[in-house]
């Protein structure tokens, strides 16, 4: 296969807690799991959790390994932002916020002018832009 804009693509990193993660991102943003792995005891197998839009050319991987579990660190510029293309919905965020998000400020404030951010369980920031995007070049 080619390497071209039909390639999927695969965001991977560690949660310290799936399940908190998965009402995050499932409950709260709509996403639907992909796949579901639980850790066996084997080492080096660990419990991961797909997560994304089926129809989607991405998907989002959160991985845990209980017996060797690797905190998540993000940096405030590990960002995923969702381009929505329209305002964002007050009820989307209340749903995000009620399934353990918190919103919070933008470390970039461009992103609190063109949207909303919130900080899932494991402290990552999810943007909710306003804003359409398009990989075409004009």
């Amino acid at each position: 296969m080619p390497l071209d804009a039909a390639a999927h693509v695969r965001l991977a990193r560690p949660s310290s807690d799936l399940r908190a993660a998965e009402r995050f991102w499932v409950d709260g943003l709509g996403l639907s799991v992909l796949y579901r792995h639980e850790a066996d005891g084997t080492p080096g197998r660990h419990s991961l959790l797909m997560v994304g839009w089926p129809q989607g050319s991405w998907h989002l991987e959160l991985t845990h390994d209980p017996a060797a579990p690797t905190d998540p660190q993000p940096t405030p510029d590990d960002l995923l932002v969702v381009y929505l293309g329209d305002p964002v919905p007050d009820s989307l965020v209340e749903r995000l916020e009620a399934h353990g998000g918190k919103r919070v400020a933008a470390p970039n404030p461009y992103w609190d002018t063109w949207g909303v951010t919130v900080r899932d369980p494991d402290g990552y920031l999810l943007v909710l832009s306003s804003r359409d995007w398009s990989n075409s070049v004009a």
